[in-house]
């Protein structure tokens, strides 16, 4: 099974809308806090629909709390600060695929904790900042999910 984490996601509609991907892919969520916002908050809500009861969704108080879980498995930094595309990786069940937040991207400390061959991005013109947290969520996770054939999807 694949790992979608979000380091402090900060908007309500982009979580929502990757507990619903995360549902759909069967995949599971891993949500690092400080979160800028309340998971009951009606937005969250409308925008997951009814995918919540689907979903495997875990929260964390840290980054270090969520290092601990962690463990053996291989973690991807999805990051504009690497060079390596999400396309140049061989994913593998288990993996981690790691994004950072809407307004501020992953910090300084978690960026050093990652080795640069861990750190992926998705290619984008140059004068582009990023994309939609949830659009690259879903851009990224299929691949990976593509490469693995879809192991649970019908």
């Amino acid at each position: 099974m694949l790992h979608i984490a979000l380091f402090e996601p900060c908007i309500a509609p982009n979580t929502g809308n990757i507990i619903r991907l995360t549902a759909n892919l069967g995949c599971s969520l891993h949500l690092i806090e400080p979160l800028g916002f309340d998971l009951d908050e009606k937005k969250l809500r409308r925008a997951g629909l009814d995918y919540h009861e689907y979903s495997d969704t875990r929260r964390y108080k840290n980054f270090e709390v969520f290092q601990q879980w962690v463990a053996d498995k291989r973690l991807f930094a999805c990051t504009t600060k690497a060079t390596q595309f999400y396309t140049d990786v061989q994913f593998q069940p288990d993996d981690i695929l790691l994004f950072g937040a809407e307004t501020h991207g992953l910090s300084e400390a978690v960026h050093e904790q990652i080795s640069a061959d861990y750190k992926i991005r998705i290619p984008m013109v140059k004068a582009s900042r990023s994309l939609n947290l949830a659009n690259s969520v879903s851009i990224i996770a299929y691949e990976a999910a593509r490469q693995l054939a879809f192991p649970t999807l019908v």
